[in-house]
């Protein structure tokens, strides 16, 4: 039997948000994770602030002084229509695309956290693995992640 994809876009432009309670309760405690994280230097933020002058410290410094509290800010306001509607049962567009930065900040931190490379995509964890929650948790929100980029363009 098909399953009904978790979210879909309705007749009247909105989206239906169809997932379990557990799968809420999930969603509802990763971004005050990862908020705590944007507030220090943790190496797994790399890939949510990456160099744009690789070349050049000076110029990467600079940079940096002046786009990391815009980055910091942008990344925070995507977690917070995640926290603010992880509950709603349909969520308008603005707030679904919300979601897909979000969910792509919570897999970049965690592929990092897990050092998940395009090899391991397919890969299946071993169940007895201590990391074997961290990998299922990223390809759930791989999967999740996939859902909202298909209801947005439906």
């Amino acid at each position: 039997m098909l399953r009904r994809p978790p979210i879909r876009r309705t007749r009247k432009g909105d989206f239906t948000l169809a997932i379990s309670i557990e799968e809420r309760d999930v969603l509802r405690s990763l971004p005050r994770q990862l908020r705590e994280l944007l507030g220090g230097n943790d190496p797994s933020l790399a890939r949510l602030f990456p160099p744009a002058y690789l070349e050049d410290p000076d110029l990467e410094s600079e940079y940096k002084g002046l786009m990391a509290g815009d980055l910091r800010d942008s990344h925070g306001a995507a977690l917070d229509v995640m926290e603010a509607t992880v509950d709603a049962d349909r969520l308008d567009e603005q707030q679904l695309s919300a979601w897909l930065v979000g969910l792509n900040q919570l897999r970049l931190v965690l592929g990092t956290r897990l050092d998940i490379t395009e090899d391991d995509i397919e890969t299946e964890v071993d169940p007895q693995d201590p990391r074997h929650p961290a990998f299922s948790l990223y390809y759930y929100l791989t999967y999740l992640q996939d859902q909202v980029v298909g209801a947005l363009s439906s």
